[in-house]
C-alpha cells in the first residue's frame, strides 16, 4: 500500500524540521518555504494532506489556500493551518474558507499526530466515496459521469500536448430481444460479462471503459491514433464473440454481438491543431476547430452506420466529418476471425 503524501509549508525552516521529525513515520513528506514554491510542489506532488503556515511573507497561507482550490486536482486536498494565532475569529475565518483543522504553535507532537491521522482517515473515506460515485453499479466499469469528466480532461490534454485521442461507442445488438427472450436477470449478467471482456481488451491503464447508458458502452483511448483505435475495436469484437453468450432471439447471430462506432482526432484530421503552431491555437481558441462533442457525435454516427450495415462490425468516422456528408467507412483491418 502506498504511503500517504504530506506537504509541509512554512517560511521557518526550523518549524518544517520539527514537523518533519514528528511525521517522519506517517507518510511521504515534501517541503516548501513559500506559497509560490508550495503551489508548484503541490501540482507535481499531489499531496493527500497539507500542513500550512497561515502567515508567510509574499503569498500568505490563506492566499495559497485560495490558489489551491482553483486547481481541480488539488481542490479536495485537506489543509491544516499551523499558526501562532489563537483568536477564535482567526480560526473562524479559516474554517469559512474550507480549512480542515488548525494546530497552534508551539506545536505538540501528540496533537499533531492525532490531527494528521484523523484528516488522512477522512481523506481516504472521501476518496472512496468519490470513487464509488463514478462507478456503474451493475457492471463495475466507469459510469457516465466519470466518462464525461474524463473526456473533457483528456480532450484538453490532447490539444495542449498535441496528442491523438480516440473514442469508441459500443452497442449490444438486439439487446431488447435478448431481455425479452432470456429475461432481465440474464440481461444484467450479459452486460456484466461484456463490460469485463471490454475492460480486458483495453490493455493500457489510461484507457477508460464506461457504461454510457442502457446497453451502450464507451471506450476512451487517450494518445491513440486511428490505426490504434481500429485495432482496439476489432479486439473488442473478438472478445465479445469469444464469450459465446447464447442469443436465441437474435435475427443476425446465435450469440451476443456488438456494433462499434469509432471516431478519432489525430494528425490526419482536418481540424488537427498543431500544439507548436500559434495560428492553429488561435483558430482553436476562436472555436474554428473541432471539440470533444464532435468526437462524440462522430462516434455516434459511426455506430449508427455499423448497425445499419448489418451489426457485429466496426465503422470509422473522423471527428472533422461530423457535419459533412462523408459516410463512415469500414474499420481496418477489414478481416477478422469470427465465431461461426
Amino acid at each position: 500500500m502506498s504511503k500517504d503524501k504530506i506537504l509541509l509549508v512554512d517560511d521557518d525552516p526550523g518549524s518544517i524540521r520539527l514537523l518533519g521529525r514528528i511525521l517522519a513515520d506517517v507518510g511521504d513528506l515534501r517541503f516548501a518555504t513559500s506559497g509560490e514554491d508550495a503551489l508548484g510542489v503541490a501540482k507535481e506532488f499531489l499531496p493527500d494532506l497539507m500542513l500550512l503556515d497561515a502567515e508567510m511573507p509574499g503569498m500568505s497561507g490563506f492566499q495559497l489556500f485560495d490558489a489551491l482550490r482553483a486547481v481541480p486536482a488539488l481542490a479536495d486536498v485537506p489543509v491544516i493551518f499551523v499558526t501562532s494565532h489563537s483568536e477564535p475569529e482567526f480560526e473562524v475565518a479559516g474554517f469559512e474558507l474550507g480549512a480542515a483543522d488548525f494546530i497552534a504553535k508551539p506545536v505538540s507532537a501528540p496533537l499533531v499526530l492525532a490531527r494528521v491521522k484523523t484528516q488522512l482517515r477522512a481523506k481516504h473515506l472521501s476518496d472512496e466515496l468519490r470513487r464509488i460515485a463514478k462507478i456503474d453499479a451493475l457492471t463495475g466499469v466507469a459510469n457516465r459521469r466519470r466518462f464525461d469528466e474524463s473526456l473533457e480532461r483528456e480532450w484538453r490534454r490532447a490539444h495542449r500536448k498535441g496528442d491523438a485521442i480516440a473514442l469508441l461507442f459500443i452497442d449490444v445488438d438486439h439487446f431488447k430481444l435478448f431481455n425479452d427472450h432470456h429475461g432481465h436477470p440474464a440481461g444484467d449478467a450479459c452486460l456484466r460479462s461484456l463490460a469485463e471482456a471490454m475492460a480486458g481488451a483495453c490493455l493500457r491503464p489510461a484507457d477508460l471503459v464506461a457504461r454510457y447508458g442502457g446497453e451502450e458502452f464507451a471506450v476512451l483511448l487517450p494518445q491513440t491514433p486511428r490505426s490504434g483505435a481500429e485495432h482496439v475495436a476489432h479486439r473488442l469484437l473478438d472478445a465479445v464473440d469469444a464469450l459465446g453468450i447464447r442469443h436465441s432471439a437474435s435475427p443476425s447471430a446465435g450469440h451476443v454481438t456488438v456494433s462499434v462506432g469509432i471516431s478519432c482526432y489525430d494528425t490526419d484530421s482536418a481540424c488537427w491543431v498543431d500544439a507548436a503552431s500559434s495560428e492553429s491555437r488561435f483558430l482553436a481558441d476562436l472555436g474554428l476547430r473541432c471539440s470533444a462533442s464532435d468526437l462524440v457525435h462522430a462516434a455516434d454516427r459511426a455506430l449508427y452506420a455499423a448497425k445499419r450495415s448489418g451489426r457485429a462490425q466496426a465503422k470509422f468516422l473522423d471527428v472533422a466529418d461530423t457535419d459533412s456528408a462523408v459516410a463512415a467507412r469500414d474499420a481496418s483491418p477489414a478481416r477478422r476471425h469470427r465465431r461461426a
